[in-house]
């Protein structure tokens, strides 16, 4: 049972959510799809950048039925832009399982939501108390930050073992009556008043008793460990272009993008590799090109992943005979239309490519 401190905490919160509160769609339903899509979407992304995603899924996929039927390369490609294609790739694999498993219909318990594969500890409180009032909190970024710095929480929020004391504190804080308000309030809380680096605590109606204000440890708390140092990577990417039509490759298991497409591509160790340092490569994957052929890039791409920071070159060559069928099955490169390019899935790193080199024009 909760302290008359701890539902005071939950009240205020709730006070606060009912002036303040966005208006989202998925705050609108207790339809679990709805909120099982919101929820996969905005995992580290903000709302402003998944909203447009979350309202093009419903539109294609209304419901879990229709996801679960969708080819894999449909829903790559709607998700591109978000990052993290695993996550797009477990949501559909999830889609299949609940409507071949159960009917269609989701778990309606935390418990069972928890046998969902890609559905971990936050989704499942998330749809549970959503969805089906299911008292259980829920611990995302935001409710870390208002937990650690009101209650004076020290702990790691990146250790697994400081998790059992956040998860105690934040499970007693629930109240029975209102889990879907509470939970949607205190995210809400985090989000745009108790945020990350410039908080509004002149105007929160928990400074009074907030640990962190009262003791001047607002930007100390919560205690997170530094992420380990983004690993660089070096990608020559080599564009090759025949009547028009182009040759990419559908990327495999066990790298980054598993299932998107891209262009034949060499990875150096060294980000200043010369371009003629290429050519043995090249041949020796049966790649008939020479400096006369090679149309050197104009300028390198950036993009960075949670542990990888990729830069990347292209180089585009235009071939005057069509790649023999060996040579295609040792690369695994098919041959696409521009139409067909635009509507592979692929990372935002082509498509920014594909734009600059105006092979694709997006009007």
């Amino acid at each position: 049972m909760a302290t008359p401190e701890q539902a005071h905490f939950a009240d205020t919160l709730i006070r606060w959510y009912g002036r303040h509160k966005r208006a989202l769609p998925w705050r609108d339903t207790t339809n679990p799809y709805h909120i099982w899509l919101s929820e996969v979407i905005l995992q580290q992304t903000r709302v402003a950048q998944g909203l447009p995603y979350y309202l093009k899924f419903v539109e294609a996929y209304p419901t879990v039925q229709q996801l679960a039927a969708a080819p894999e390369d449909e829903v790559l490609r709607l998700w591109q832009g978000l990052g993290y294609y695993s996550r797009a790739r477990n949501m559909h694999h999830t889609a299949k399982m609940v409507a071949a498993e159960f009917n269609g219909r989701f778990p309606d318990t935390y418990a069972e939501l928890l046998k969902l594969k890609g559905v971990g500890s936050y989704t499942a409180a998330a749809i549970a108390s959503f969805a089906f009032g299911e008292p259980v909190a829920v611990l995302d970024g935001n409710v870390f930050r208002v937990l650690a710095r009101v209650f004076g929480i020290s702990d790691d929020i990146a250790a697994p073992a400081s998790r059992k004391v956040f998860k105690k504190l934040a499970d007693e804080l629930v109240p029975t009556d209102a889990p879907d308000i509470y939970n949607q309030a205190i995210m809400e809380f985090g989000a745009i008043q108790c945020t990350p680096v410039m908080p509004d605590c002149m105007f929160c109606p928990l400074q009074q008793n907030c640990f962190a204000f009262n003791h001047g440890m607002v930007q100390e708390l919560p205690v997170k460990a530094k992420a380990k140092a983004a690993r660089p990577r070096y990608f020559h990417y080599i564009v090759l272009e025949h009547a028009g039509r182009f040759y990419l490759r559908k990327r495999l298991e066990g790298d980054i993008w598993q299932g998107l497409y891209d262009f034949y591509l060499y990875e150096s160790p060294d980000k200043n590799l010369p371009p003629e340092a290429l050519l043995p490569e090249l041949q020796q994957a049966g790649l008939e090109v020479d400096m006369a052929h090679l149309e050197l890039p104009r300028k390198d791409y950036k993009h960075i992943l949670s542990h990888q920071k990729i830069t990347a070159r292209f180089y585009r060559v235009r071939l005057k005979n069509r790649l023999r069928e060996e040579v295609l099955q040792e690369a695994r490169l098919a041959l696409f239309t521009v139409n067909e390019v635009e509507e592979l899935p692929k990372p935002i790193l082509i498509n920014s490519y594909l734009q600059d080199a105006k092979i694709l024009v997006y009007l």
